[in-house]
Order: C-alpha cells, then sequence, then structure tokens
C-alpha cells in the first residue's frame, strides 16, 4: 500500500523504515520545509495518511488530509481540545479518522488493564491512585496524552475522582506526576496506595519501534473502515 508520512521527526522515520520492510511504498513525506506538499495528497496516490507531527499544526494537517478524501491515522498528542472538529470533519466528507495518545500494542493492552483495575478498585476507597508519567526531554505536552488517556479512563470508572491535575489539591482530584528525563522513551505507572498495602501496574516501551509498528499495523487494517474509529476497534480484546 502506499502510505505517506505527515511530520518526518524520530517517529516518522521510525514508521519509514517500518513500513519499507513490510513492504508498503512511501508516497511522500511532508513536514516543515515542505508543507504545500500536504494540499498535492490524494487517493489516487495515497492509501492512508499517518501523522506525528506537532500540537500546533495536527489541526491543519489532519483536516486538510480528510478534505483531500485521504483516510488519516494520527498519533500527534496536545492538540486534542479541537478533536470534535475533526470529527465533524471527518463525517461530512465521510472519511476515515483514527488518532490514538499511543500506538503501541502493549500501552493499548495496559490501558485495557488501567480501565479494569480502576473499575474492581471503586469498590475500595481507601486506595488512593496516582500517575507517573516520564519521557524524554524533547517531548512537547506535558502530561503526556497516555498519562491524561489512563487518568480520564480512571474518572470514568472510579467515583471517588471527578478531574486530574498535575498539582493535585483536593481529595477528588487525580494526580499525575510528569517527569521528563534523557533517553526514556516512555513509561507510565498507575499507582494505589493505602495505609496498608499498594498496587501498581506499569507500561515501559523499550524503543520507538513499538509506536511504528503499531501505527503502521493500523494502516493495514483501516483502508476498508469508515468514520470514527478507534483502537479499540482495532484490538478486541
Amino acid at each position: 500500500m502506499n502510505i505517506a508520512l505527515v511530520g518526518y521527526g524520530k517517529m516518522g522515520k521510525s514508521i519509514e523504515k517500518l513500513a519499507i520492510e513490510r513492504g508498503h511504498e512511501i508516497s511522500a513525506i511532508v513536514d516543515l520545509n515542505n508543507k504545500k506538499k500536504l494540499f498535492e495528497l490524494s487517493p489516487n496516490s495515497t492509501d492512508v495518511v499517518i501523522e506525528f507531527s506537532n500540537p500546533s499544526s495536527a489541526f491543519e494537517n489532519i483536516a486538510t488530509c480528510l478534505r483531500q478524501k485521504v483516510p488519516v491515522i494520527s498519533g500527534t498528542t496536545g492538540w486534542l481540545d479541537q478533536l470534535p472538529e475533526i470529527e465533524s470533519i471527518c463525517i461530512a466528507q465521510k472519511g476515515t479518522f483514527l488518532t490514538s495518545t499511543n500506538f503501541s500494542l502493549g500501552a493499548n493492552i495496559f490501558f485495557k488493564l488501567n480501565k479494569w483495575l480502576s473499575h474492581v478498585m471503586r469498590q475500595f476507597p481507601n486506595y488512593k491512585i496516582n500517575i507517573d508519567d516520564t519521557h524524554h526531554s524533547q517531548k512537547l505536552d506535558k502530561p503526556s496524552g497516555t498519562a491524561i488517556t489512563l487518568a480520564k479512563d480512571i474518572i470514568k470508572n472510579h467515583p471517588s475522582y471527578n478531574k486530574w491535575t498535575l498539582n493535585a489539591s483536593k481529595e477528588d482530584q487525580l494526580k499525575i506526576s510528569s517527569f521528563r528525563q534523557a533517553e526514556v522513551t516512555g513509561k507510565h505507572v498507575v499507582n494505589y496506595r493505602s495505609p496498608i498495602d499498594s498496587i501498581e501496574i506499569t507500561h515501559e516501551a523499550q524503543s520507538r519501534q513499538g509506536f511504528a509498528l503499531g501505527a503502521v499495523l493500523v494502516a493495514e487494517w483501516i483502508p476498508d473502515k469508515k468514520g470514527i474509529v478507534t483502537m479499540n476497534d482495532f484490538i478486541k480484546i
């Protein structure tokens, strides 16, 4: 299949390498140096766009591709307050769109485990919950999109919390602690602590390859899909 890459940082380069190894063609590479090329993308030459850019340009990138009738997979985080508008554009264009805060297959299984555990632990309010989010120092958004996804899923399932925050000062606030360190691909820990014991679940990425592989696998799966699809549609457990 023909894959266009929008955003050509470390993730874009990892995706390019894996896609070629799996027998795909890279139909276009769009980055800050050749943004006009974005407007040349079309279903005639591109089966799917994989977008890993930055929070300031993600909305424009995705909206342009959808209006040009090209399916889009996006892994950019930090822009999701604009997601409802992108979903409206996708529906109006009868297009295809999937976004995820994390394309790692292991991380998405971790999301499901987090949902299950938070549902079980609602019976035991003496356990207090917090999330640790550790990434490389170049990551722009803080907390990470993955940490926010974990927090939102806990809030949906656990009645003790109604919002997440970096500086929790109230009992009903779920604290996310974000750390930025050199050479850390990504690590997320969800802690349940009581006065007598603790429960901890962890996902740690060893390299970017897991994120890249997940994105390419979704690209292989998505061409016959329509509308707004999610990683839950892709990974059925």
